[in-house]
């Protein structure tokens, strides 16, 4: 899965992670139960997954976290990359074979999805990059390049396009031998999505959903406007320097901060540009806020490889989709920051002044 920057969020005066700290329960009324803040984690997805959610008791609280970590490992058999037994490495299984195959509505819905993203992308996105990512996780690996010779062969089967999806029918199909589909830039955006609802249909509204960067929000604390978001700059021990106020919504960040490799002197992503099959250079920091956690995942790795230029012009062309793009700069970090993201922080600095 594609790691993430560190997103810090904020609980009243302090600064924490996932608003560890104090429950912060909602005033009792005559009609309203006393709501109390918990917070649970697990890993799955090979990330830490925290879950914050504002519940009557201990017992639902735990119940309804529990149904949606066990979703979120469910979506795991579906759509790992590394597993091999996997629906998703079963159909990579049948590439080249001229087979449609039948998938779960699950695979199915975040195959379409990243289809959607990789047209709008012009392929800055693409769910087909397995073969190039293969190679630079051993290049990290090794600390060496990859051969000429194998970048070559492995661009041969990236292009989503001979990613043949049939809507009639729900089939798939891989139209070259050796394609290899990674969901790493959206499958965690999609499990994120699948908890809140999870948890919704355990009666669990107010709820804050966080897979290693991606970050789902439900309904606000019982006592606030919406969750308080801090978007830290590189370094991530930094004090965010933007605060939001957001509910109902996704935020997901994409960053080589951690998964890098330096070859030569030079510094390579984990984010590789399917266009080119090398990793990104240009280090930047990409910060997406949008209504859906699987498009927010998607395009802040579609973001990652155009560039500032190019990465808010299509982000301002998606409704409801907002980003920030903070940018390493002679020893210090411009922040970018696409129409809405200006507009929710002139929203959110309304809600803080009341």
């Amino acid at each position: 899965m594609t790691a993430r920057l560190g997103v810090l969020l904020v609980c009243t005066a302090m600064v924490a992670l996932l608003c560890a700290g104090g429950h912060a329960p909602a005033a009792e009324t005559d009609v309203t139960p006393r709501l109390e803040r918990f917070e649970f984690e697990r890993v799955e997805m090979a990330v830490p997954i925290k879950i914050v959610l504002y519940a009557s008791d201990l017992e639902s609280a735990r119940a309804a976290a529990t149904a949606a970590f066990d979703r979120i490992g469910q979506l795991n058999t579906i759509m790992s990359d590394y597993d091999e037994t996997s629906q998703l490495r079963r159909l990579c299984q049948s590439a080249g074979s001229g087979a449609a195959v039948k998938v779960s509505d699950e695979l199915w819905d975040v195959l379409s999805r990243a289809i959607e993203l990789a047209e709008l992308s012009e392929g800055a996105f693409d769910p087909t990059v397995g073969p190039v990512v293969r190679l630079w996780r051993r290049a990290r690996r090794q600390r060496e390049l990859p051969s000429p010779t194998r970048l070559a062969a492995a661009r041969e089967l990236v292009g989503y396009r001979m990613l043949v999806l049939d809507k009639q029918h729900r089939t798939v199909r891989l139209e070259k031998a050796g394609m290899r589909l990674d969901l790493g830039g959206i499958a965690k955006g999609y499990a994120v999505a699948e908890a809140l609802r999870v948890l919704r249909q355990q009666g669990v509204s107010r709820a804050m959903v966080n897979a290693g960067g991606d970050i789902g929000l439900g309904d606000p604390p019982p006592d606030r406007p919406g969750w308080q978001i801090g978007v830290a700059p590189q370094p991530p021990d930094n004090s965010p320097r933007l605060m939001l106020s957001l509910s109902n919504t996704a935020v997901a960040t994409s960053g080589d901060m951690y998964q890098h490799v330096v070859i030569g002197g030079k510094r390579y992503s984990h984010i590789v540009d399917p266009r080119t099959g090398i990793g990104l250079v240009n280090q930047i920091a990409v910060t997406v806020i949008h209504p859906d956690p699987t498009t927010a995942d998607g395009l802040s790795t579609a973001v990652s490889v155009l560039g500032v230029e190019k990465g808010l012009k299509l982000i301002d062309s998606i409704p409801e989709a907002a980003a920030l793009i903070v940018e390493p700069l002679d020893g210090t970090t411009k922040l970018h920051q696409s129409k809405r993201f200006i507009k929710l922080l002139e929203a959110s600095a309304k809600h803080q002044q009341r």
